[in-house]
Parts: C-alpha cells; structure tokens; sequence
C-alpha cells in the first residue's frame, strides 16, 4: 500500500511541475494551489482544465484494487499491472506530446485542436508518480515469475533501465539523430556519406607522405596504445603494492593516483615544462649533446604520454581489487605439484586476473576515445575525433550534423572494444573467493616479475614526482615564467577570509566555485557508486531479457566526449518534459552517468571472482536477495566500492568538458573557474586553485577508504617463501 500512497502523493498532492521559485511548505501543497503551474496533476484535471491529467487519475485509481486485501493474488496483479502500465503511458505521453505552447507537434494539432494552455516540464509531483507506477508494474512482472519471482531484482532491473533510457540513451539518441538530418538543398544520402567518408576521418596519406592520417586512425592507434601501456603499468603497481616486500607502498599507491585527482591542464602544463621547447629536457640534451628535440612533445607522442598519466590510476584502481582477490590455495596447490613460480605465475595468477585486465583495457580504450583535454593541448597538427567534435560544435560554423557523425564513428569502436572484451573473458570461471576457509600463503611473484614491475613502475613514479613538482610550483611564484620570486599572493587572492560584522566573509574569488562543487560532488559520488555497483551485480548474477543491451548502454556516456555530453544534455532537458537545465541536478545527472561505468566494470570484474555459492548458502538460510547483497555481497566488494567512490567524487571535482555548457551563474564548477582563469593568462591563480583542489581530494581519498575500509578475507598476511631462493639457501 505504501507505492500506491507514494503514487497518490505525486498525483493529488504534490505539485506536478518543477517550481522555479524556492519551495516552501505551503507550495508543497498543490491540491489547492491558485495557479494551475503549481498545481498537483488531480487539481490541474479538477480545476483548471487540464483534461490531459485524467488518463493518469485512471491509472491511479485502476492500480487501487491491486493493493486490496481481499482481492485474490491473481486479480491484484492483473490490476497492478494494468494500473501501473495505463499510469505510466498516460504519464510519458502527456509529458512527451505537450509543451510550453500547446501541442509539440502540428498533426495533433490538426487533429485535435488547439489547447487551451501549454505545461512545463515535470515536478516533484510528476517524478514521484513515475516511479510509483514503474515499481508497480516491476512488482507484477515479479509476482508473474520474471526475475526469478523477486521483487527486489525486477525493481532495481526496472530503475536502472529507466534511469538509463532517461538519462542516456535518450540525450545520446537526441545528439545522434542530427547525423540523420540533411541540409537545405541536400539529400539525406548525401549529406551523411559526405560527413562519414570524409578524406579528414578516414584519410590514410601518412602510409606514403608526410600528411596527417583520418582522426578517426589516429583515436583508434592512440586508444590502443594508451590502454595498453596503462593496463601494463597499472598491474605493475597492483604487484607491487600486494606482492612485494616495497617499503613505501602508501606513498607508491598515492603517486598512482595523484593524476586522477589532478584538475585539467595541470598534466599537459607540467609535461611541456619538462618536454616541451623551452623544457628543462630539451634545455640540457642541447647544452650537453647539441641536438635540438624540437617540438616533439606535441603531436602523438605528447597526447599518449598525457594519457598514460591521466588513465593509469584508473587501470589500477581496477587492478588492485583483482589482484588481492586472487585464491592463495590455488597457488599453494600449483606449489606443492612442484610447479615454478615462474609457472604459477603464468598459468595459475595471470589467468586469474584477466577480468580485470580486459575491463581495465577496455575502460582506458573508451576514456582515451572520448578524452579532450589532453589533445586538444597537447595535440597540435595531431587531430583526433574527440577534437573533431569539439570544433564541429564550437567552430565558426555550427554543425551538429557532423559532430553527430563523428560521435557515432567513436560509438562504433566503443562497441567493437565492448563485444571484442566478453569475447576475450569468455564464459570460463574465474571465482577465487568462495565460503570455504582460505588461510593460504600468498606465493611470491617470480624475480623477472617483480624486477620487470619495479624497473617499469618506479621510474613512472619519479616522472610522475616531476612533473607535479614543476607544474604545480608555479601556484608560489609571482609570475608564470618570469619572475620566479616565491610567493603567497595567489592563494590569498583565490581563498581570502575576511571578519565582517555578521561573522567570516569568504572574501576569495574561488570560494563559491568551490563550495558548489563540493557539495555537488559528494551528491553525486555515492549515487554513482550506489548504481554502478547495482548494476555490476545485476549484470554479474542475474539472467533477464535484454541483459548485454543494458550493459552497453551503461558504458554511452562513457564513450562519447564530455562536450557532446553537454550539448546533448542541453537540447534534451531545455525543454519539457524535463526542464533541468541551469539546475544543480542536471550537473548531478551528467557526472552520475558519466562516471558510473567505472564502478560497473570494476564490480564486474570483482564479482567474477566470489563464487555464486555465497549468495546461494544465505538465500537457503532464508536471507532475502536485499539483504544477501548487503551482508554477503557488499563487504566483498569494499576494494570495487572504493574505486568507484573515488572515480566518481574526482571525476565530479575535476571535469570540465562535459559541464562546461552546463553550469550556470548560480551553479559555477571549480573546473570552469580554473580554465576561465587559464585563458586570461592568469597561470598563477589557477595551479594555486588546483593545488587546493588536490590535496583536498586526498583528504577526501583518506576518508573513504577509512570509512568503507578493507575487506577481510580470512587469509595469512605473512608472505610466503620464494622456492628458488629457499633452495638456494639450502644448497
């Protein structure tokens, strides 16, 4: 009875649109509102008119017997469907077939008349309605069998795939479908196979002259490239931190990543003070050698190694877990078949961690198709599709027709990446963590390993210390490149606090930026993590119709360029049936379902390591899937909720590309603030910004790992003997 009242509350009660004023108590009360905009959908239909609202009404009042005590299981879920369904498509179409101005389409206008008045977009009211109906047709499929019979599986299957219908399939389809509208004077035909067969995207002169590749060879190559080196580097760090004797792990694992916390232009300013013309780099190899490096650093080489920084934590977030997971029994076992550890290695460990290998290549490959930032300052004559993008859209001639077109040439490779990963994992078991006791020895990794890990990690880690050292000393210097004289002028400036009659004045021009953007991000961190791992166990251990199409729909956003994320977001929620543009919560949408494929992967690839067994022993303990998911599930899974509480709440603090149409004068991100600082030259005040930025954000690592912790799996820390060297020792 509480969805009905729920559903009850949204019609009768609430205000079905959004109120653009503040929201009071007595505007909550919409039944006996005044005006028919801040009114509740019954009101509307009642009072005002608004005959378009009775269709819902009817849904409302068909669910009711559903909820009846006295009503046979049989009939109430033949109602609860029927009511929920009719409430539900009765809501889409209202919202969806009228605006502002009546009708949004001549036909209907033609066929039915013109209206009285128009609408605004949905409300509190209209929201919680949906998702009343929405639960109640969840709950009948359930009680009809689907979903194995239970509730909680068909309800959360049913919120995230409206979740992402609403909030990405349909703002990518509204983007795309401009790749499908032809020019005045052109054919459909024409326009398209001009835009995709352009020599610029798929131009192969570089085999045979000095030009320039298609962009779209040159994200593929550097997609490839990236992926591979930050997969290699990243388990080289996971080795290091869980299977070595390394003294400084807790300082190794915070330089892993420092560069995802980083705020934009910091990595690219900092390789070009090393690499670039003037760089220390190129400086000395011509006082010492002679030779002249020139302008290396821009082009392929300067995106790649921008990239590798940027997207390395992000391989070894993912890595991390897997490698910890890993059984020590099935190395012991291996062990005392007097196989080499440089054979358990290869055929026991290294067989274990391809889950995460493969999502780890697989999300680096779509963040490097979909990264701006780094090409655009480091690319010069080196274009790639994201940049394409960018100028199709931001360009003296606005062409969305084109940017669409590229858009869906990166959605292609996305999915290749996609089908190309499950192919690679297959459908072979990797689980590693069961309900049996595991007080096994984690074995040693071989010396070639961990000599390879460190001889390829730790002189990263130097070049990571470097650059962070060069880009970020410019923040306590006067002026960027000429007058070194150390300084606090710019933290003053940006962070000023002054006492006022009323108490402290936060007199610093970045304060506002910073306050919104914390506050937006710590709304958007647990969300994102929340559904992403939701959806990583529902994709992980549930068998529906439609499971792989969720799955790639989850990865949408992630592979589409943050500025064809902002524009699509623009066109689609300017207007009704979802008003949310200059909202916080349009900011909070796009960094939930921007960053929340990194928390779906890295559960996947945690979950492909507990053995089902788990979930089976509390279900026949009588534990209901709920509560399986969060005594069982969750704590097994602390390293995955790690990764992606701490990539979502980063993401949130340091994207700009996908926010910067977004934000509003009332809603400004840091990162916007930084990069409006950048482009008036004023270099100063913006590496003084990011410094703050970055070590609040490890502040904010530090809490979450503290407040989630570790995950205890039963298992001796002690670290086992190597065989080659304890027979050394016995020789």
């Amino acid at each position: 009875m509480l969805i009905w009242g729920c559903a009850f509350l949204g019609i009768a009660v609430l205000p079905w649109h959004m109120l653009e004023d503040a929201v009071s108590p007595a505007r909550l009360f919409g039944l006996g509102a005044a005006e028919a905009d801040t009114a509740s959908a019954l009101a509307q239909a009642m009072r005002f008119g608004r005959w378009w609202f009775w269709p819902v009404v009817a849904g409302l009042a068909l669910s009711l017997p559903g909820f009846l005590p006295r009503v046979s299981r049989h009939r109430a879920v033949g109602f609860l469907g029927l009511g929920g369904g009719a409430g539900l498509a009765a809501l889409v179409l209202q919202g969806w077939l009228i605006g502002i101005r009546g009708w949004n389409y001549p036909a209907l206008e033609a066929a039915f008349g013109p209206l009285a008045s128009g609408q605004f977009g949905l409300g509190m009211g209209g929201a919680l309605a949906f998702a009343a109906f929405l639960i109640m047709i969840t709950d009948a499929l359930a009680f009809r069998g689907l979903f194995g019979g239970d509730r909680f599986v068909a309800g959360a299957v049913g919120v995230l795939a409206a979740a992402i219908v609403i909030f990405t399939i349909w703002p990518v389809a509204t983007i795309l479908s401009q790749a499908f509208q032809a020019p005045q004077g052109e054919t459909l035909a024409a326009a398209f196979s001009q835009r995709f067969l352009s020599a610029k995207v798929w131009g192969l002169a570089c085999l045979n002259s000095r030009a320039a590749c298609g962009v779209a060879w040159n994200t593929l190559a550097l997609a490839t490239a990236t992926a591979t080196a930050t997969t290699l580097l990243g388990l080289c760090f996971a080795l290091i931190a869980t299977r070595t004797g390394f003294p400084f792990k807790k300082g190794l694992r915070l330089l892993t990543v420092l560069p995802i916390i980083t705020p934009p232009f910091v990595i690219g300013l900092g390789l070009i003070l090393i690499f670039g013309r003037s760089g220390i780099v190129n400086q000395a190899v011509a006082n010492v050698f002679g030779v002249e490096l020139g302008r290396w650093i821009y082009g392929f080489n300067g995106v790649w190694l921008a990239q590798v920084f940027s997207f390395t934590p992000t391989a070894f977030l993912v890595l991390i877990g897997i490698v910890q997971g890993i059984s020590p029994s099935m190395e012991e076992a291996a062990q005392t078949l007097r196989a080499t550890p440089s054979r358990i290695f290869g055929a026991v460990t290294l067989p274990l961690m391809m889950p995460g290998l493969a999502n780890a290549f697989l999300i680096v490959f779509v963040e490097s198709l979909a990264d701006f930032g780094n090409p655009i300052v480091l690319g010069g004559s080196f274009g790639v599709l994201s940049t394409e993008i960018f100028f199709a859209v931001v360009g003296a001639q606005v062409d969305f027709g084109r940017a669409a077109t590229l858009a869906l040439i990166l959605l292609a490779f996305a999915l290749a990446a996609f089908f190309i990963q499950r192919q690679v994992i297959g459908k072979r078991s990797y689980v590693s963590v069961t309900g049996k006791g595991d007080a096994g020895l984690s074995q040693t990794i071989p010396t070639w390993v961990r000599r390879t890990a460190f001889a390829v990690a730790l002189p990263w880690a130097a070049l990571t210390v470097t650059v962070y050292a060069l880009a970020l000393a410019g923040g306590f210097v006067k002026v960027w490149g000429r007058d070194w004289t150390p300084t606090l002028q710019h933290f003053t400036r940006a962070f000023a606090i002054d006492w006022g009659v009323n108490g402290i004045v936060w007199a610093g021009g970045a304060w506002s930026s910073l306050f919104t953007t914390i506050k937006l991000a710590a709304i958007a961190a647990p969300l994102t993590a929340g559904l992403g791992l939701l959806a990583a166990w529902l994709l992980s251990r549930q068998r529906f119709a439609g499971r792989t199409a969720l799955e790639f729909a989850l990865m949408l956003t992630f592979c589409v360029p943050g500025t064809v994320i902002g524009v699509a977001y623009i066109l689609t929620y300017n207007i009704p049936p979802l008003e949310i543009t200059g909202t916080a919560l349009i900011l909070v949408s796009c960094f939930v379902f921007r960053n929340m494929p990194v928390g779906v992967r890295s559960g996947m690839a945690a979950m492909s390591q507990l053995d089902k067994s788990l979930d089976e022993a509390a279900i026949t303990l009588r534990a209901s899937t709920f509560r399986t998911l969060r005594v069982v599930i969750l704590p097994l899974l602390k390293p995955a909720i790690v990764t992606a509480l701490v990539y979502s709440f980063v993401r949130a603090m340091t994207t700009v590309s996908a926010v910067i149409f977004l934000v509003s004068a009332q809603h400004e991100m840091a990162t916007v603030f930084i990069i409006n600082r950048v482009i008036n030259g004023d270099y100063g005040l913006a590496i003084a910004y990011s410094t703050v930025l970055i070590v609040l954000m490890m502040g904010a690592i530090g809490l979450i790992q503290l407040v989630v912790g570790e995950r205890k799996l039963g298992r001796r820390t002690a670290v086992a003997v190597d065989p080659q060297s304890a027979e050394g020792a016995k020789a």
